[in-house]
């Protein structure tokens, strides 16, 4: 397994870090200054079609094709169905190599493959269907502000089609951008109009300030060269295979397997770390993924940023960790799905990032498992939170307990992401005595609702998307 896929590892990482001086001299010898936006579309979508084909050889056939037939739909359809369907031939498209996959694959834990930057585009067409049904087929007063932002008002043109989806900066690895920003990068007007977002006036500026990406990159670069000690030290120390290994499965006490189970998945987080952080330094040397100024003055780049390590690390809630854990995608699903369903928002929500993220079954595991644990942490934070908010030291202990609880129950509910298969989650979950399935129900059965808590938070959850819809 490790031979077959060394390839494809090291076609990545060398692809990412060509990218990454081409995304410096990028910024610096084709800037907006001193070229015209349409050399800077051609190099960005040329130079990304190499990358695909060296990365994934023939396999990249299924990227172009896919971008090829949804160009034919963006340009044919009328307004109202360009939207619909983008989304059903995008999701439809992946969704059949997904399941190519497992007879190509057999299940290989693979940390590239070809359904990789298939995923992203799949991401980028919908997005771009849906802001441009948006900007030309919908009311002003039918958007919420940030669909208005967003919306365009002009169809791409093939060029900036190409370029918006396949440019070299986020084709292999990501993250999903909006089209409005990106061609604002292009054409030199990316930072001036976040500035403008945040009133950059307001912090202290009195001209124009010109900040340079050039500390952020380093320092992701230094995040990336740890997580990549970690990928060669911990990860192969610890790999999944562990967890299927006779001993943990029948010798071990239930307390080693616990601490085992963390340590494992915790081993297998610094691949993630390892390609995000990258991809996001990559968008920052070309310039791409500024994002306006902080509370202290300070410049932001990390409007592209696709985690926050330190908020998953210490996360205390399931939540919380999720909201830091693959952020473009939850904002992907909040935009294309959550905010424009009429009905059952959240369900359907779900269905599409299992769909998304493909048909192995212990996908599907993970969501369903994920959402007994989140109802149930729900529930005991409404019941008993209040009682330790008395005082600093309450806190601290409520804040470690609910880290140790949290930091478990994220191991548990995502293992069989990374197991894939359905014997190895059954074996893993019977030797573990189901404990937090068993634990989220009774705690679900027999903890009273508190209908305050929950109208409480009502009101930020609908202030986050379309504050017409109800869920």
């Amino acid at each position: 397994m490790e031979r077959k896929h060394a390839v494809p590892l090291v076609n990545f990482v060398a692809c990412q870090l060509v990218a990454l001086f081409a995304a410096f001299w990028f910024r610096i010898y084709l800037s907006p200054g001193k070229t015209s936006p349409e050399v800077r579309h051609t190099f960005a979508t040329i130079f990304g079609i190499y990358f695909v084909i060296f990365c994934f050889g023939w396999y990249s056939a299924h990227l172009f094709v896919l971008v090829l037939m949804c160009y034919g739909i963006m340009v044919t359809a009328s307004i109202s169905n360009i939207p619909r369907y983008s989304f059903f031939v995008a999701m439809g498209y992946l969704t059949i190599c997904h399941i190519s996959r497992i007879y190509i694959f057999h299940y290989g834990i693979l940390t590239t493959d070809f359904s990789g930057p298939l995923m992203i585009v799949t991401q980028k067409i919908t997005t771009l269907a849906f802001q441009v049904h948006d900007g030309l087929g919908r009311r002003a007063e039918d958007l919420s502000a940030e669909q208005h932002r967003l919306a365009i008002k002009v169809k791409p043109s093939f060029l900036e089609y190409l370029s918006y989806l396949l440019n070299f900066m986020s084709v292999i690895a990501g993250p999903c951008n909006n089209f409005k920003d990106y061609t604002a990068f292009i054409e030199g007007r990316h930072i001036h109009m976040k500035l403008l977002e945040v009133n950059w006036k307001q912090k202290g500026f009195h001209s124009l300030p010109e900040p340079s990406p050039t500390g952020a990159v380093i320092h992701k670069l230094c995040m990336t060269l740890v997580a990549l000690l970690l990928f060669l030290t911990l990860t192969k120390t610890f790999p999944v295979t562990c967890l299927m290994d006779d001993w943990f499965v029948h010798r071990a006490n239930f307390l080693t397997r616990l601490g085992y189970l963390y340590v494992v998945m915790q081993a297998s987080k610094p691949k993630y770390y390892f390609a995000w952080t990258l991809a996001d330094a990559v968008n920052n040397a070309a310039g791409f993924g500024f994002s306006g100024v902080d509370k202290n003055g300070n410049f932001c780049w990390n409007l592209l940023s696709n985690l926050n390590i330190w908020k998953i690390e210490t996360a205390t809630s399931f939540k919380m960790y999720l909201e830091n854990w693959n952020i473009q995608t939850a904002i992907w699903l909040k935009r294309v799905c959550y905010e424009r369903v009429p009905w059952y928002p959240t369900v359907l929500t779900f269905v599409l990032s299992a769909l998304w993220h493909g048909v192995y079954p212990g996908y599907y595991f993970t969501f369903l498992t994920g959402i007994l644990v989140t109802l149930a942490a729900r529930t005991v934070r409404n019941n008993y939170r209040y009682c330790f908010l008395s005082s600093r030291t309450l806190k601290l202990v409520y804040d470690v307990v609910t880290w140790a609880v949290t930091q478990l129950a994220v191991s548990y509910t995502v293992a069989p992401f990374v197991m894939l298969a359905v014997e190895p989650t059954i074996s893993l979950y019977k030797s573990m005595y189901f404990y937090l399935h068993i634990i989220s129900l009774l705690i679900i059965i027999f903890l009273p609702v508190r209908p305050q808590a929950h109208m409480q938070m009502q009101p930020q959850t609908l202030n986050s998307v379309n504050k017409k819809k109800a869920d």
